[in-house]
């Protein structure tokens, strides 16, 4: 039971979820003016549950239309499917339960936008990058970055359903940061497991365009990733807290983009990939804290007295 549970588990990608669902949490946070009322509280729980579903379906549909590439790939050789613990059937079966419970959950009980929102992330990723781009252009990352960038909006959704003044302009900043994180992100593994693409015939950007080419494109997403990071202070949707944390997280990941340029050893992209995880969930942990932290950095509001008389 606990090997089947686990093989079920696997074919989620509960690490990619994972960070999923994180930026999604945040979202609805950044979504609420202080702390969450109770009612704000369970639908955003509700939420959590009806996304992690959802994404787990997408993953779960991917693996079984990359079954052919995962076998050719180091990386990916392991997987359920591929080595016969679990039958497509079943993955289609276990992957169709899930997208279906996901919308059932957010159709009644959050709103009907956040669900619609859920469903194109849900297709956009496990249909339109997986069948096509993925296999179609070796700008397939990057396009295919929207459905995955999509987390915090659909959480912000949840909470307010998208109708405050600012509602879409916030939410949507923080989907133009993780659309401009994805390709210095997936890049960099690229680089690392290059050889493993070309052999599943995958036209992944190293094996199309070279290495040194990536790296430049690395190096150019990842400055325009640090710009677009400072838009949350510019439009005083965050404070000083998050902007000082964001330009020290940026300087760093600058750095090893630039580092990446020439490396000092072959795996050094994997390093670079394994910061951009760490980056992604601190930039998110430091605009949370900063949302939170604001009130309290305000300057406490000043007694005016006036004579009598």
């Amino acid at each position: 039971m606990a090997a089947t549970f686990r093989q079920y588990w696997d074919l989620t990608k509960p690490r990619v979820v994972a960070l999923i669902v994180f930026t999604a949490l945040v979202g609805m946070l950044l979504a609420v003016d202080g702390v969450p009322s109770a009612a704000q509280a369970a639908r955003g729980a509700v939420a959590f549950v009806g996304i992690w579903l959802a994404a787990s379906s997408a993953a779960a549909i991917n693996q079984i239309l990359d079954a052919r590439i995962d076998a050719k790939m180091a990386r990916t050789s392991w997987r359920p499917i591929v080595v016969g613990q679990i039958t497509p059937r079943q993955a289609l079966l276990f992957a169709l339960a899930l997208a279906a419970l996901s919308m059932l959950v957010l159709v009644l009980w959050v709103n009907p936008l956040t669900a619609a929102l859920t469903f194109l992330s849900l297709i956009g990723y496990a249909v339109v990058y997986t069948v096509f781009l993925k296999r179609a252009t070796p700008q397939n990352i990057v396009i295919g970055g929207i459905a995955g960038a999509a987390p915090p909006l659909l959480g912000w959704a949840a909470i307010t359903g998208m109708q405050g003044e600012w509602d879409w302009a916030h939410a949507l900043l923080l989907v133009l940061i993780i659309f401009l994180w994805t390709p210095p992100h997936f890049w960099a593994l690229a680089i690392f497991r290059r050889e493993d693409y070309a052999r599943a015939m995958v036209p992944m950007l190293p094996v199309t365009h070279g290495v040194e080419y990536t790296r430049w494109q690395i190096l150019i997403y990842t400055a325009l990733l640090v710009l677009a990071t400072l838009l949350p202070f510019a439009v005083a949707m965050s404070g000083w807290f998050y902007l000082g944390g964001a330009l020290v997280l940026g300087g760093v990941f600058l750095y090893y983009a630039w580092r990446l340029m020439d490396p000092p050893d072959e795996f050094y992209a994997m390093r670079v990939f394994n910061y951009s995880i760490v980056y992604l969930m601190a930039l998110f942990a430091f605009l949370l804290l900063d949302h939170w932290l604001m009130p309290w950095l305000q300057p406490a509001p000043t007694l005016e007295f006036h004579a009598v008389g």
